[in-house]
Order: C-alpha cells, then structure tokens, then sequence
C-alpha cells in the first residue's frame, strides 16, 4: 500500500435505495473522511424520503461470500453494523467478525427507525445480545433500541447511564447512547461511557426531520477510528460531523424529510 492509499472501513448493512441511509449514507461518510469504503449488503429495502415499501434479505451464502471477497483482499481497519435483518443474518456476521478480528467493531443496532416502527424481527433479539454486542468496540444505540437490549425503560440521564453500564454488562467494549429520543430541553446529549471513563458531547436540538443520522455517525466514527483517533475522540467528532451534515442538509425527494450534506460536512471541506 502506497503512503497515499487510504486505509479501508467495511459497513455491513442495509441499501437504502433513496440514497439517504444504510449503505448509502456510510460511503459518503466513509469517503468524506477520506477512508476506502467496502460494503456488504445485508438487505435492500425500497425506500425514499417517505418511506420504507419493501425489504429483501439475500441468500445467507451470498451474504457471506460478499464478507469474504472484502477481507480476502483488504485491510480492513473498521467494520460498521448496520441493519442485519434476522438472526440467521446476524450468526454469519458475527461468525466471519470472530474469524477475522478486524481492530475497530462499530455496531448501530438498527432495531427502531426514527418513526418508531421495529425493524428488526424478534429472534434476532438474542443474537445480537449474545454474539454481537461481545464483538463490538463501541455500540451506538438509540434508546428505544437500548431499551429492547437491556429490557427496561429509559427516560433520562440516570437511566441512560445504567442501561450503557448494562450493555457493556454484555459484552460491549464501550457504549454511545444517543440522547435524541429523550427529552431533555432543547439539547441533545449523546452519553459515552466505557467502563473506566464517561463523557457527555451536548449539541442544541435542531427542529428538523431528518433521514440517516444514525448511520451516519456509526460510520463517521469507524472512519476516525480509520484515521487513528480514539474511541472517545473519534465519537465526539462523528457527532460534530453528523451536526454540520444536519444544518447543512437538503430534502432532495417530495417530502420535506432531510438528507445529510456528507461532504459539506467534511473534516477536510
């Protein structure tokens, strides 16, 4: 690898066919932070800024022989977990993840779309408690999503820190719980906690209805784990990336639901 080819990040995930989240939305983050994007499509779901009309999960051999063909030929610095469908989906993920021990695992448990609809079945449930959160350097749960994981309510800051406690319980390295879903004034507070040392990364609540937000920081954070930061440090600069990619965003489609400005947004912009 030449000094100027850059490192390569893997999102296995979901295609948004809208081009604002899943696949989509993580190789623009990937490439806005100048890191090589690799993909694995878990799913394809027909979807624009409406909506999702259909889902199609691929054949689990195929799944696996696109997981194979990136790491028989990459270095892959960081792998990104997007929306793994089933727990057949999540038991192949996690089966090559154990076999190739990539250094940075970022999960984004996609279970609860922004609408609040479930999009992950109920027997998948366990195995990602079981056999991905123990592979993860870092999960990055909403808090219906954290909720489901840890099985209880969550509806301030106190709660928060003990459901991020519990998962790490489970096996996560570290945990950022997205603070979007709570009310807590006109801020957002995104709680980091990593079993020796927590930090709060607060912005102001933008009144904005806006599509990939979650998908985006996971990748933006694989990225700047790419980019050699920490865990920490590399959370705290997603999150300042998916705030400029939010005051910069645009509603491409008929409705009024934005998309980020990926590149407007960029470390180096």
């Amino acid at each position: 690898m030449s000094p100027t080819t850059p490192v390569s990040a893997l999102t296995i995930a979901g295609s948004d066919s809208g081009g604002g989240a899943g696949i989509q939305a993580d190789l623009k983050a990937f490439a806005a932070h100048r890191v090589h994007g690799l993909s694995v499509i878990a799913a394809l779901t027909a979807q624009n800024t409406r909506g999702v009309r259909a889902v199609h999960v691929p054949p689990i051999d195929f799944l696996r022989a696109q997981i194979e063909a990136c790491f028989d030929d990459f270095d892959i610095h960081a792998v990104k977990l997007g929306m793994l469908a089933n727990a057949d989906v999540i038991h192949a993920v996690a089966d090559a993840l154990e076999r190739h021990r990539p250094p940075h695992v970022v999960l984004d448990p996609v279970m609860v779309a922004t609408s609040g609809a479930r999009l992950l079945e109920d027997s998948a449930l366990q195995a990602m408690r079981q056999r991905l959160l123990p592979l993860a350097t870092l999960a990055t749960p909403n808090a219906p999503e954290a909720e489901l994981l840890v099985g209880r309510s969550i509806a301030n800051g106190n709660d928060a820190e003990r459901a991020s406690a519990s998962l790490l319980d489970l096996g996560a390295g570290a945990v950022l719980l997205k603070g979007g879903h709570l009310h807590e004034g006109n801020r957002v507070i995104d709680r980091y906690f990593d079993g020796v040392s927590s930090e709060e990364f607060i912005h102001a609540r933008l009144p904005l209805d806006a599509h990939g937000t979650g998908c985006t920081l996971a990748s933006a954070i694989a990225a700047q784990l790419c980019n050699g930061l920490s865990l920490a440090n590399a959370c705290e600069a997603g999150i300042d990336y998916v705030a400029r990619g939010l005051q910069q965003g645009y509603a491409p489609g008929r409705s009024e639901v934005l998309v980020l400005d990926h590149f407007g947004a960029a470390p180096h912009a």
